[in-house]
């Protein structure tokens, strides 16, 4: 397939650690955190700010003070306020579609320069009231005595008081993504050993990338509030002492009786932000750069929420191979989102059948997969963590840094993500 416009370089790219929700960066926003990865990300590509054109950011639960993060990121990374920026939600894969919208500016010509990215800080999460508490408190604000404030208030019952928090669950099926991952197990077969085993590798090849510092290079050590002594440089729910005997002791946490997933073969509620910087071939060579790599293609997909909702990859992985003209035997490393071992495990033996292929996607054969050993190299997110809004950007850069590290050329890189969506592109070095 020709490629459509300019072609488009990830020149550089950065994150914070990511950190378990409630610990390190517990007293920060996403705001601040997003701030701290682009103005890393300025240093580290060495490139004026006046150079930027835009700033596209992800988030899943936005501030309802500040609900476009990208235009605080924008101004408190020290862009000139003149730079336009707006936010973009995709569920999981939210951090790729502000990488795609950035993609498809460069390309068509309209920007030369751009910065996308995403965070998430769910320590911080909005509490909501509910309905008639909302309608008492505003008609109290409108009223002009205080006996019609009170009197505001008279009709509400003890429920009324009870906080709304946001909920990791489908709306249109009430179901939450660990209980979809729980149906996914059992109606794919997959053990509780065969997920615990794959929680383990992240653990281990995390850790791994962690000691050699290939993961750590990727990160900009970060100052914790509110006092700023403490600097947090590494992801913080890497395990490298777990073991199978401790994850099998874990109990279910979707299907107390008959379940598998537990929160040892889960990505863990996380804290952090990513960014990486877009320009066009074209601006790239001419200023000598040397870029991380160049976005082949990509695609989204989406099947029914009561379906197996995290089984998008599947469906996305065909279409952005096809786009690349290339086939999955091309693919030298391959990063896979790790929202929950059990899906992970569901996208592998469905990208490796051939009935499969036939039955959901019309396909005469399999899409097939890398070798298991160029899946996730350096452990995914069941051990580094997954900040909705962010983990896109930390895919994208990780696997450009190891493709390079390597000698490689050929990466793809896949997002399951809520809504029953799913998300694939091909990243190239040459």
């Amino acid at each position: 397939m020709a490629r459509v416009g300019r072609r488009v370089a990830i020149v550089e790219g950065v994150r914070t650690p990511f950190a378990k929700a409630g610990s390190a960066f517990g007293n920060m926003t996403a705001i601040q955190l997003g701030i701290v990865a682009v103005r890393e990300l300025l240093e580290r590509a060495d490139i004026p700010r006046s150079e930027i054109d835009q700033l596209v950011y992800g988030t899943v639960i936005p501030s309802v003070v500040a609900p476009n993060i990208a235009r605080e990121v924008t101004l408190g990374a020290g862009l000139p306020p003149g730079v336009p920026a707006f936010s973009v939600t995709r569920a999981c894969a939210s951090a790729n579609q502000a990488i795609t919208s950035a993609a498809e500016t460069i390309a068509l010509g309209y920007a030369d320069t751009i910065i996308a990215g995403g965070a998430e800080v769910l320590s911080d999460i909005p509490i909501l009231v509910g309905r008639r508490l909302s309608k008492a408190l505003v008609a109290a604000s409108r009223a002009r005595s205080l006996g019609a404030r009170v009197g505001a208030f008279t009709a509400l019952r003890p429920k009324d008081l009870t906080p709304i928090t946001p909920a990791i669950a489908e709306y249109s099926t009430g179901e939450s993504m660990g209980q979809s991952a729980e149906r996914m197990a059992k109606e794919n077969h997959i053990p509780r050993e065969a997920q615990d085993e794959w929680a383990l590798r992240s653990h281990r090849l995390a850790a791994a990338g962690t000691a050699d510092g290939r993961l750590t290079a990727e990160i900009v050590p970060t100052f914790v509030p509110p006092d700023y002594t403490e600097v947090l440089a590494a992801d913080n729910g890497i395990r490298a002492d777990t073991s199978m005997e401790k994850l099998a002791q874990l109990r279910p946490a979707f299907d107390r009786k008959y379940g598998s997933v537990t929160a040892g073969n889960a990505s863990p509620l996380t804290d952090g932000a990513s960014a990486v910087l877009l320009m066009s071939e074209d601006k790239a060579r001419a200023e000598g750069r040397l870029p991380l790599g160049y976005i082949r293609s990509w695609a989204y997909a989406a099947l029914a929420p009561s379906d197996q909702l995290l089984q998008g990859p599947a469906y996305a992985a065909p279409t952005a191979l096809d786009r690349a003209g290339v086939t999955m035997k091309d693919i030298e490393l391959m990063e896979m989102h790790e929202a929950f071992a059990a899906q992970v495990l569901s996208n592998i033996q469905a990208l490796d059948s051939d009935a499969w292929a036939r039955d959901k996607l019309g396909r005469p054969q399999k899409t097939g997969l890398p070798d298991l050993e160029r899946i996730n190299v350096m452990g995914g997110s069941i051990a580094i963590g997954h900040p909705f809004g962010a983990t896109g950007g930390r895919l994208t850069v990780t696997l450009l840094n190891e493709l390079k590290r390597r000698g490689q050329n050929l990466g793809l890189i896949t997002v399951c993500a809520a809504g029953a969506m799913g998300f694939a592109m091909v990243v190239e070095r040459e």
